[in-house]
């Protein structure tokens, strides 16, 4: 506010009123239709109209020449009753009255914009609050416009952004595109002002995607023990069951594949998911997390170092284009993985 401090005068607590105690003036009826139609506090209304007014003697001041230093301070006196105000500069604890001869009719143009600003800014907070409680959870978007940093994503009443950061590299988002985001988190700026951050590419993105899927993982009777991705390349996720009975791995799957598919067609068609059986026994969980390669063995595990052998026909699966299987698959377990052709699978071919 270019160094002006704002204090405003009229407090809803304090005077101990709210919306139905308002009287009835055509004041006091405009805020109230205001408060009611968008759904905002009645003290905000006030407080913008407040600011607005001082804003617009600023203005009003600049215009005439009258140059305002920015440690002055203002305040104004608004009758909620009938609207009527009063401009006062505080100067030593005293404060003088400045309000300009007609300065009404300049002061209500001006303090439009800035309540309209004001109550669309209002309008946003409160939507996003909503959001707020949705945190870690998928949502329907739409993509509005996008450029080198972000995409600009329609979500119901508001829209949220989607970092370059956030996005899965190589993945286009067309224009008019319906896709699912991750609501990430709420990020609010110096000013106070709050944005809605998405992302698919969070591995909690691929998890609430099973969540949704798979009925067995939303009820937790299925537990997403562990996770590692490599957005649009390749996840994998460990699994355990907290009922006796059942199958995690098949839940995740489905019946002919059908759960992952639903999983897979939100994704880059170049991703891929391994869903494999979490182990408390490392040297199990390092073999079913080299899924899928096959004939897997421990041979030792030290200093957050696993090495293993496989046969020679099981190493190209095991290492993974570029190593990002074994990459994966060690980030899941929480060690390094190292692979040695298993000689006794040699011998055995020869």
């Amino acid at each position: 506010m270019n160094g002006v401090k704002y204090r405003p005068i009229f407090n809803l607590q304090e005077k101990n009123m709210d919306l139905k105690k308002l009287p009835k003036t055509e004041f006091a009826v405009a805020v109230a239709q205001i408060a009611g139609e968008r759904n905002i506090d009645v003290q905000l209304i006030l407080d913008s109209i407040e600011f607005g007014l001082i804003s617009a003697y600023k203005r009003d001041q600049k215009e005439h020449g009258i140059i305002i230093d920015e440690e002055d301070q203002f305040t104004v006196e608004l009758s909620p009753e009938t609207g009527s105000f009063r401009v006062y500069k505080i100067e030593d604890k005293k404060k003088s009255d400045v309000t300009p001869p007609g300065f009404g009719r300049i002061a209500a143009q001006t303090a439009k914009q800035v309540i309209d600003q004001k109550i669309h800014e209002a309008e946003k907070e409160a939507v996003v609050s909503e959001y707020a409680k949705k945190v870690g959870t998928l949502i329907n978007g739409i993509v509005l416009k996008t450029d080198p940093f972000k995409a600009v994503v329609g979500v119901g009443k508001t829209e949220g952004i989607c970092p370059k950061e956030e996005q899965i590299r190589g993945e286009i988002l067309p224009l008019g595109a319906k896709k699912l985001f991750l609501l990430q988190r709420i990020l609010r700026d110096e000013t106070g002002k709050s944005e809605i951050i998405l992302s698919r590419r969070d591995s909690a993105f691929v998890e609430e995607l099973f969540a949704r899927e798979v009925p067995e993982v939303g009820n937790n009777t299925v537990k997403i023990e562990r996770i590692a991705r490599s957005p649009g390349e390749r996840t994998k996720i460990a699994v355990s069951s907290t009922q006796a009975g059942v199958d995690p791995v098949g839940s995740c799957i489905g019946q002919k594949g059908s759960r992952i598919q639903s999983v897979l067609s939100e994704l880059p068609n170049e991703e891929k998911v391994d869903v494999v059986l979490f182990s408390k026994n490392i040297n199990q969980f390092i073999i079913q997390a080299l899924s899928p390669a096959q004939n897997v063995k421990v041979i030792s595990v030290t200093n957050k170092i696993a090495t293993v052998s496989v046969p020679e026909n099981q190493l190209a699966l095991a290492i993974g284009g570029g190593g990002e299987n074994v990459r994966l698959a060690g980030q899941l377990v929480g060690l390094e993985i190292k692979i040695t052709q298993s000689s006794e699978a040699s011998a055995k071919e020869e």
